[in-house]
């Protein structure tokens, strides 16, 4: 397939987060773009204002004519149910019709591709990196899982030679890509309702490795069954995170690689496992041959994702941080670095768990997480594309957890729940609709100070 040829793209599922950057790309590109969402929200209304037409009922009428031709490509996530009408009349007219992992392999094949892999740290590695080689002046559009704050975008740059992509394991989408350098972050079991067993999770990464022919161009911590170059935090690797130091919240720290140490890197994401993922970055852009000056310039200016460690409030009295952790490993980061950063301080915590099939799998892991925290609030699992599953719940998941200072509320008893409480750091966590509650929960803490 010949993207030059294509003249118009339409999306069906346009406002998600994945979609939304390859929308903003080939709009880029010059391509007409045209989509339909369930629902309007931030991005959908971003991508409008940029001058792309959607609509969000499920109707062929509402389909522009100019996308009734040949050279039309169409984009389908797999949110998306099979009876979808619009997916359907193109399919009866034998469009050309592609789920996105499709159309960022063929993008990545045509390009030179950074591809970053792993359980977790994809968006912020990816978000890392991107920045560096945009600030660099190379010729970048980075695909990000997550708005950077530097850009208030998922998509860095409008570069047509170099791609940075998120390598995503869910429905072994990441075998589409064609990387020429990558990176995996971890490898922990998650996805389970498609896998099924971790030993199919780590069979599905070591085939992506498999897809760098040259293990020089691949970046792995430690830990990991595969070949490649090691990087740690710590430790001794190939690249190599050392004499870290914490002041004013955030790091300084140094990083030796095969042929130089870099000194006194400044840093403002909190938490060893962002220093993992910068990094990585450091690594794949010292290999690509960013010099090392650029590289230093722009992991002082990153400013990270929103809704990954994301500060809502940062005062003397009170602190509120916003997380996207869906996963036990994610929680314990969080909480490594809550507690690296305010030692003494009542930490309140509040999670929306994240699917069923999930919860169910690793309920054990989740009680062990949140225990760790002073106080916890649990709201009912955010189902996504699930239907509920019998026995699980928050209540279950809350009957194993250790805490004494535990309770499971409803969304309208929340605010009054975390004015209630004397924590004086309050941390929002879940991949659900928790994200929306934000913005409200930040202005009822702020009329208390």
């Amino acid at each position: 397939m010949n993207l030059n040829q294509i003249h118009n793209v339409y999306f069906i599922g346009i406002g998600g987060i994945g979609m939304s950057n390859l929308a903003r790309y080939f709009k880029n590109l010059g391509k007409q773009v045209s989509g339909y969402d369930k629902t309007p929200s931030a991005l959908t209304n971003e991508l409008i204002e940029s001058g792309i037409s959607i609509h969000f009922e499920d109707s062929i009428d509402l389909i522009p004519t100019d996308f009734y031709s040949e050279n039309t490509l169409v984009v389908i996530t797999p949110a998306v149910p099979k009876s979808h009408s619009e997916w359907n009349y193109f399919l009866e007219r034998e469009y050309q019709v592609k789920k996105r992992a499709e159309v960022l392999g063929i993008i990545t094949k045509d390009t030179f591709c950074f591809a970053v892999a792993g359980t977790h740290g994809k968006t912020t590695t990816s978000g890392i990196l991107g920045h560096i080689l945009y600030e660099s002046g190379a010729d970048v559009t980075a695909f990000i899982g997550g708005i950077v704050e530097n850009y208030n975008s998922n998509l860095i740059g409008s570069g047509k030679t170099v791609t940075v992509v998120e390598a995503d394991e869910f429905d072994r989408s990441f075998l589409h890509l064609h990387p020429n350098i990558a990176c995996i972050t971890s490898m922990d079991a998650d996805h389970l309702d498609i896998y099924g067993t971790s030993q199919a999770i780590e069979e599905s990464f070591i085939e992506f490795a498999s897809k760098v022919e040259d293990k020089n161009n691949l970046f792995i911590t430690k830990e990991l069954p595969i070949e490649g170059v090691t990087c740690a935090v710590n430790e001794d690797a190939v690249f190599k995170a050392f004499n870290i130091r914490v002041g004013n919240g955030s790091y300084t720290f140094d990083v030796q690689t095969p042929t130089e140490v870099i000194k006194d890197l400044q840093f403002g994401l909190p938490g060893k496992h962002n220093l993992m993922n910068a990094l990585m970055a450091i690594a794949m852009a010292k290999l690509f041959g960013t010099p090392t000056d650029a590289i230093a310039k722009a992991i002082a200016s990153f400013k990270g994702i929103k809704r990954r460690f994301s500060y809502q409030i940062k005062t003397d009295k009170l602190v509120y941080i916003d997380d996207y952790a869906h996963h036990p490993t994610e929680i314990n980061a969080v909480h490594q670095a809550v507690r690296e950063l305010y030692p003494k301080q009542k930490v309140l915590a509040i999670f929306q768990p994240h699917l069923f099939s999930r919860t169910r799998d690793f309920v054990d892991d989740f009680a062990k997480s949140l225990s760790a925290f002073d106080e916890v609030v649990l709201l009912d699992i955010y189902p996504a594309r699930e239907l509920p599953m019998e026995g699980i719940s928050s209540k279950w998941l809350m009957d194993k957890m250790t805490n004494r200072d535990k309770k499971l509320v409803q969304k309208d008893d929340l605010i009054p729940t975390i004015i209630a409480s004397d924590a004086t750091v309050v941390v929002t966590i879940g991949a659900g609709d928790i994200g929306e509650l934000v913005p409200t929960i930040k202005k009822a803490i702020n009329e208390t100070l």
